[in-house]
């Protein structure tokens, strides 16, 4: 398994948190992965023997690329032989007005872009093992689209969000982006189809995740604190509300080295390169 990440340019880093790269090598019969929710929306390229998705019952192939929006359970995917992935992992509140796309809560989408002519050019780069190529060849296209993602509110704010792990009310959010929750609340609605405590909750949620992950051993009463739950039970219902499994379910399975949820489609975050 391969994984990279790219830091996107200045001008896209108010949209984009990453451009990524995954290979992951599956047998001939085609196997199941499962993603987790997190704080992020990712559109998502992929290349190989195709990909597909468990839906309403269904096995159901997806188009490339398609978009994950937040999740609020995790979403199982199929694979087989090889697949390989370029990711565009974005921020909830500016992937719709990136995209000039309407908001919506689907958690995963198959939309209408210009974006979608890449899919040849990619896939060229793809087959000549060029995946630099390919990361660059895809900022160009996002830095060429008219409307760069500039809500100075929705940014200071997705920002403190972020810095402070998800741990801050909607009221102090807005204070220290200079807005009433009331603005704030409906530009987010408006932006990404969520509220700020959706978005909020997923990116402590992330965090609780991470930390397990690292630390199988991590004290969870002590990150219950740390994070702002009221104690270790609201953590740990949290916590399966959004991964499906226990805090302490995850942690045996991290601490064994079998975990293969991911927030980033196939792995977990990895240093940028």
């Amino acid at each position: 398994m391969q994984h990279l990440e790219f830091e996107p340019s200045e001008a896209l880093q108010n949209s984009i948190q990453c451009f990524w790269y995954d290979r992951r090598e599956f047998g001939e019969v085609e196997s199941s992965f499962e993603v987790v929710p997190d704080g992020y929306a990712e559109i998502i390229f992929h290349f190989g023997s195709g990909c597909s998705i468990a839906h309403n019952g269904n096995i159901e192939p997806l188009p490339s690329p398609f978009m994950i929006g937040l999740l609020n359970q995790p979403a199982h995917f199929y694979a087989k032989n090889s697949l390989e992935i370029i990711g565009i992992r974005c921020y909830p509140w500016s992937i719709f007005d990136l995209l000039e796309l309407p908001s919506g809560k689907d958690d995963v989408q198959i939309f209408e872009h210009s974006i979608a002519q890449l899919q040849p050019i990619l896939a060229q780069y793809i087959k000549d093992g060029k995946i630099e190529e390919a990361i660059t060849h895809v900022q160009k296209e996002f830095l060429s689209i008219p409307q760069i993602f500039n809500d100075n509110t929705l940014s200071k704010a997705g920002n403190i969000m972020r810095e402070t792990k998800g741990t801050m009310s909607v009221s102090q959010i807005a204070t220290e982006a200079h807005s009433t929750v009331r603005t704030l609340e409906r530009k987010f609605k408006q932006s990404s189809g969520h509220t700020v405590k959706d978005v909020s909750g997923l990116i402590r949620f992330e965090q609780v995740r991470n930390q397990l992950w690292l630390d199988p051993e991590s004290n969870l009463a002590a990150l219950a604190i740390e994070l702002g739950y009221t104690d270790q039970a609201h953590l740990s219902r949290e916590f399966k509300r959004y991964s499906g499994t226990t805090p302490a379910a995850f942690a045996r399975k991290a601490k064994k080295g079998k975990q293969i949820i991911s927030s980033d489609f196939i792995t977990f975050k990895q240093k940028k390169i």
